[in-house]
């Protein structure tokens, strides 16, 4: 694991080796190493009826035990020597749905409201298979992924809460205060 540099212009994922198809939208620093919990791979692989192996989301890191979806941003995880921070939810793309190929995929996970977390790399570091992931103190704000999600799908007062906590990288954070202000004068 490395952090990427930025966006645009950047090396794209934390994970050497790792390819990220859509550079316009996914890679850098903020969405350097994608995580998904193995339970929310289970849960859909029982409502799509099939079996999801791990990665099957495009995630770099799919773990067990961990609450990977109600993750408080900012929140630092030790995984193998690499520290990694909680950035926010990942937005789903049409790369993502047709790699899924089901039919209304991105609106059933969309209305899930639970998207896994994307990383950022704070120190960089090997990961391997089956390294513990140590979850250390979440910041006392409490902004969620989940409530992250909400706020990008236009839920005013999840905006308000992201807004309010300035949870988001720079960029991010200036466009959601303009979609509230235009969300609060419609």
């Amino acid at each position: 694991m490395r952090a990427p540099g930025p966006k645009h212009g950047g090396l794209g994922s934390g994970v050497i080796g790792d390819f990220i198809g859509d550079r316009r939208h996914h890679g850098g620093d903020d969405q350097a190493v994608y995580a998904v919990a193995r339970e929310q791979l289970d849960w859909w692989g029982e409502r799509l009826d099939r079996e999801l192996a791990d990665g099957m989301f495009g995630e770099n890191l799919t773990t067990a035990g961990i609450d990977v979806d109600n993750a408080v941003i900012g929140t630092r995880w030790t995984v193998g020597s690499a520290v990694l921070e909680v950035t926010g939810p990942r937005i789903p793309c049409g790369t993502f749905r047709m790699h899924m190929a089901e039919r209304g995929w991105l609106k059933r996970y969309v209305a899930h409201g639970l998207s896994g977390a994307y990383l950022r790399v704070v120190t960089p570091g090997v990961i391997q298979p089956g390294d513990a992931v140590r979850v250390g103190e979440a910041p006392d704000h409490a902004v969620t992924v989940p409530t992250a999600f909400r706020a990008f799908y236009d839920d005013v007062e999840a905006m308000r809460v992201v807004v309010a906590a300035g949870v988001l990288n720079a960029a991010e954070h200036e466009r959601m205060v303009l979609r509230l202000a235009t969300a609060l004068r419609s």
